[in-house]
Parts: structure tokens; C-alpha cells; sequence
């Protein structure tokens, strides 16, 4: 998967590449077909089970998905602070690892 693409950008080119329209797509996922088109513009969100859907429909792991999900999030939120993102990541990853340790003790 490609993960330096949008999350939406990632269900739009996996639709795309199989020609289906946004309608028929949105119809299979039991969602609005305007849900799905603001997803692909990165405009709404899906929650967990929608992204399961999304990879089962198009036969991707959902993992990587999930994963393309939460990296966007991330970004988006440190976005604006152009000046300390890089290390709010580094910081971020060395917490997560004392968090983790912490929670198995």
C-alpha cells in the first residue's frame, strides 16, 4: 500500500482502479454516496468498522489501512507546528513505547 497518499486518496485510486462509481461503491458499504465522496476528500471520517468494510470490499488488508487512517490523523493534528512536528513524532514514539512497558507491569 501506498502510505505517502491521503487515506482518502488511497480508497479513491482502489475505486478508480476498478471503475466503479462513487454510487455503487457507496451503495456496497451501506453508506451515503456523499459520505464517501467527502471520505475520498479527506473531509470525513470513518470509524473503525467502515474501514473494515472499505478493505473487505476491495480486498485490502485492513490493517493497512487502519494504519494510512491513523497516520493521516496524526499528521493533520501536529500539521501546523511545522517547526517541532518531526520531534513531537519522536517524542511521541518513545512515549508510546514507556507507555506500553509501563502498562505490562
Amino acid at each position: 500500500m501506498i502510505f505517502e497518499k491521503t487515506f482518502g486518496e488511497i480508497i479513491k485510486k482502489l475505486r478508480e482502479a476498478k471503475n466503479l462509481p462513487l454510487r455503487e461503491v457507496a451503495e456496497a458499504l451501506e453508506i451515503d454516496t456523499s459520505m464517501l465522496g467527502k471520505i475520498e476528500k479527506n473531509r470525513r471520517k470513518p470509524n473503525r468498522l467502515l474501514i473494515e468494510r472499505i478493505a473487505s470490499f476491495f480486498n485490502v488488508n485492513s490493517k493497512d489501512l487502519t494504519i494510512a487512517f491513523l497516520s493521516d490523523e496524526l499528521v493533520y493534528y501536529v500539521l501546523d507546528e511545522e517547526d517541532y512536528a518531526s520531534e513531537v513524532f519522536k517524542v511521541a514514539e518513545e512515549k508510546m513505547n514507556y507507555i506500553k512497558a509501563k502498562r505490562n507491569t
